[in-house]
């Protein structure tokens, strides 16, 4: 590839982030991002400094995706159940195939290594959390399902990874639609009853 001359800063990142993604973080070295985005190895360590910071600044590029997508599809579902299940299973469309998730579990390792990277997730955690609580707002259920329903999501997404005989979205959606209704269920019956009393 013939040396660019400029590069933004957020260019070169998303080549980072990209070459995380399909080769795994180990993989991430100025050499290789060199000959990804055409800049020198020189010039690359020159604007990032070392590999630890160029791979925080990766990984944040990532969270901001992350956070933009909940953005958008948390405005676009419905104010109900069914829009918590559309927005969970929307977010779930990231994790693709079983190779694709396993290896989006490296980088999660390198979110939970980095304290500012640990920060976003946390802050992202709140973000999916409220948005999932304006969907159960009207039901009845007790305050904090949005925080039960992305556990559940979040370990639904584990399960299938352990048999992934069908789409990953397939079985979230399955997965999702049945706690939703042990919920909503849960609310209505005299369990609920009891504790209001």
């Amino acid at each position: 590839m013939p040396r660019q001359k400029t590069q933004s800063d957020d260019l070169v990142l998303r080549h980072a982030l990209d070459l995380m993604y399909e080769q795994g973080p180990e993989a991430l070295t100025f050499a290789a991002l060199s000959k990804r985005c055409g800049l020198s190895g020189a010039t690359l360590v020159q604007r990032f400094g070392n590999k630890a910071v160029l791979k925080q600044k990766s990984l944040l590029i990532a969270w901001d995706r992350l956070d933009a997508d909940t953005a958008r599809l948390a405005g676009s579902v419905p104010r109900t159940p069914e829009g918590a299940i559309e927005l969970l299973v929307g977010l779930t469309g990231q994790y693709g195939t079983i190779d694709t998730y396993a290896e989006g579990l490296l980088i999660l390792r390198e979110d939970l290594r980095d304290p500012q990277l640990r920060a976003r997730g946390a802050a992202w955690r709140d973000q999916l959390c409220a948005a999932l609580d304006a969907c159960f707002a009207q039901t009845g259920v007790p305050a904090g399902v949005g925080l039960l329903a992305a556990t559940h999501w979040q370990g639904a997404l584990l399960w299938w990874g352990f048999d992934p005989k069908q789409s990953v979205e397939r079985y979230v959606e399955q997965s999702l639609r049945d706690f939703v209704a042990l919920i909503l269920d849960t609310a209505a019956g005299p369990f609920h009853e009891t504790v209001e009393r």
